[in-house]
Parts: C-alpha cells; structure tokens; sequence
C-alpha cells in the first residue's frame, strides 16, 4: 500500500557507510518494519525497529539512536520538519499507493451546495491532489490548494500545523480532505470552522465532520471549566526533540502561581493516562508539547497552551476558536 522507496535507503546507506540504522515507523506503517528491516540487511548493515510509537515528524528517535550507537535513523512516513537533528536521518515520505478517483467521486454529493472547495491532505497522498482537483473541477467546482510556506508541500498538513488550509480558509465553503482517519479532517474542521468532508481511501467512503468538530469544542470548553476549578496543576514538558519548550512550560507554570495556583513542572516523553493517575494531588495538567495529545482521554484535565490562556483570562475563548487548537502555540508573549 505504500512506497517504502527501497531504492533511496539502499542509496543512503552505501553513501553514509552505516553499518547500524534504527528504522522508526508510525502505527499505519509498522507492518513495514520487517521488509525493510531486509533491505537494509541486504546493504550489510544491522537494521533495528523501533517499536515505540511515532506520532510525527517531531518525534524523531534521537535518544533511541545515541543510546544504540546507530550510525543512521530511517524516519518513515513524515515530510522533515527538524533541521537540526541530534542524530543523522533520512526521512523517506512512504506515499499511499491507493486510488482516490471513486472516494472523490463520491463526496460530491456531500458537497452538492458549495462551489469552492479547498483541497488538503497529509504527505502520503500529496499527489492525489492534482487528479482530486481534475475530477472536481470536471463536477463544475472551483477549487484551491493553500500555501502558506510552513510545510514541504502545498495543500499538506500536520498534526499541529494547517497554516496551508487557514490561508485559504477565506475563499473556499468548504474544505475536502483526502486520507485515512478522523483525526486530521477534525482539526482541520476546528481550525478553519469550515464544512470538512473526508475522503478516506483505504475505507472508500466520504463523509462530513461538521457534528464531529462541534462535539469537541463542547468538550474542550467543558475541560477548560473544569481545569478552573482546580487548584494544584502539572506543567508537562515534552521531552521529544521536536516537542520540547522549557521556556513555555516555565511561563505557564509563572501564570498559575500568580493566579493563587500551585504548579509542578513535569518532564515526560508519554504523556498518558496510566501515567498522569500516579499523582493524585494534581487536579488539572497543562501540556506543553504536542497539542493534539491533549485531546486523547484523560481522567483530569488536560489543557493546551492556548486553552490555559483562556482559563486565566489572558486571551478570550473566542480568540481560541478563531486561531484553532492545533497551530503553533507554545511561544507566550
């Protein structure tokens, strides 16, 4: 289903001499890991999966590699978005090897009452675009590709950033994205608070996210109101290379204290349930790191940067609605 790109790894690896390489996968993509894993054989060198969860380009094993004196990390499934990485690594994209047109098709009929309609999706099917364009444009539709210049490729967005759909947000009515899974229509919906419909591939079916994105600010706002209740917070550091913000996480925990609150500063590099529940006398968490995490299920509250601000008053809930949950958000001013 996908493009392991056995012709770049086997390249790179003769080029760098690597005689170790650590083969990170995210979870669509593991069923990968032992093809690959032969490749490298091949080549000579000594290939090692990392089972760990991936959740994106900014969770790049670096740790994982020192501490196995890898000579080379194979990042798959993500556009590079570190620069300066701890470790050497070759992100390989692994595009979809699926076919969109029938998926397409079908979500015209979704979206029979608007005319122009933005095109976004993630780094597997970017090349799905330009026939997802043909055939809407065939069905009488305009449509736009967003470029805000914060990502590899124009209409692609991450977990945390849709500057490349929010920049168009003003000229479409709606929005389809193309890919597998909810979670990335959703915030696209949250950011844009345009109709999202998702094209899903691997399913073949299409479907809106309009109720889906309005369930989850209800719940969001019902965690803020919660989290204002409490008066002992954790400020949790991500310590993933791609996540970690010290500086935010000392800001939020400065901000608590002035509001009559008492903060503890957390360093984890999962942040989960089964790990939170072992402090009991922490009532609320603020999450420093990857935003989109605060949005799994939680016993307690979770905030993000922006969702702290607003129960401290500091920016208001509808300028939290208008900016979206999911950009860039731990630099506080």
């Amino acid at each position: 289903m996908f493009d392991i790109e056995a012709e770049t790894l086997r390249r790179e690896i003769r080029k760098r001499r690597a005689g170790k390489v650590l083969i990170q996968l995210p979870e669509g993509l593991k069923r990968e890991g032992l093809r690959i894993a032969h490749l490298i054989e091949d080549e000579g060198a000594l290939p090692i999966i990392s089972a760990d969860p991936c959740y994106g380009a900014c969770d790049l094993a670096s740790s994982e590699a020192n501490s196995l004196s890898v000579d080379l990390i194979v990042h798959y499934g993500h556009s590079q978005i570190i620069r300066n990485a701890p470790a050497p690594v070759i992100y390989i994209e692994a595009r979809a090897k699926v076919n969109v047109r029938e998926t397409v098709k079908a979500s015209l009929q979704i979206m029979k009452h608007w005319n122009v309609i933005g095109l976004v999706t993630t780094v597997q099917h970017i090349k799905m675009l330009d026939e997802a364009e043909s055939i809407l444009r065939r069905a009488g539709k305009e449509t736009r590709i967003g470029d805000a210049g914060n990502l590899k490729y124009p209409g692609q967005v991450i977990g945390c950033d849709y500057s490349n759909a929010k920049c168009i947000e003003d000229d479409v009515d709606a929005f389809l994205f193309i890919g597998g899974g909810r979670f990335h229509p959703l915030g696209l919906a949250i950011n844009t608070k345009k109709p999202v419909v998702a094209a899903d591939p691997y399913r073949r079916t299409a479907y809106p996210l309009i109720e889906d994105a309005q369930k989850l600010i209800r719940k969001r706002w019902a965690c803020i109101c919660k989290a204002e209740q409490a008066s002992i917070f954790g400020v949790i550091i991500g310590l993933k290379d791609g996540q970690r913000n010290m500086d935010a996480a000392i800001k939020i925990k400065d901000l608590l204290i002035e509001n009559g609150k008492r903060a503890f500063l957390l360093a984890m590099r999962e942040i989960k349930n089964d790990l939170l529940i072992q402090f009991p006398q922490i009532e609320a968490y603020v999450n420093t790191a990857c935003p989109r995490v605060s949005f799994d299920e939680f016993a307690k509250p979770v905030l993000t940067v922006k969702e702290a601000l607003v129960m401290l008053k500091k920016i208001r809930w509808e300028n939290l609605i208008d900016e979206g949950w999911f950009s860039k958000e731990s630099r506080i001013q």
